[in-house]
């Protein structure tokens, strides 16, 4: 008798595509250096140019945890489903 083939979750899923996206989006801010290469509008005294990278260093940092969770949360639900068994 033919057993029936393990059914696998999807790898690309929606939780998966916004982890993606909150890695992604640093690097495609940062480098696209023409959108920040000016010195106008000036913060506290500091040009556009070096307080826009040290926002996205907050940014980045948030955006990292938040993907961190979401994966930690991905990968429970996927043992979850699998009736807990390890990898």
């Amino acid at each position: 008798m033919s057993e029936t083939p393990e059914v696998r979750p999807p790898v690309v899923t929606p939780v998966r595509v916004i982890i993606t996206f909150c890695l992604v989006a640093p690097f495609v801010a940062l480098l696209w250096v023409g959108s920040y290469a000016k010195t106008d509008p000036a913060f506290i005294g500091i040009p556009f140019f070096y307080w826009y990278q040290m926002l996205w260093v907050l940014i980045s940092a948030a955006l990292t945890m938040i993907a961190y969770k979401l994966w930690l949360r991905d990968q429970r639900g996927r043992t979850s489903q699998k009736g807990g068994e390890a990898k």
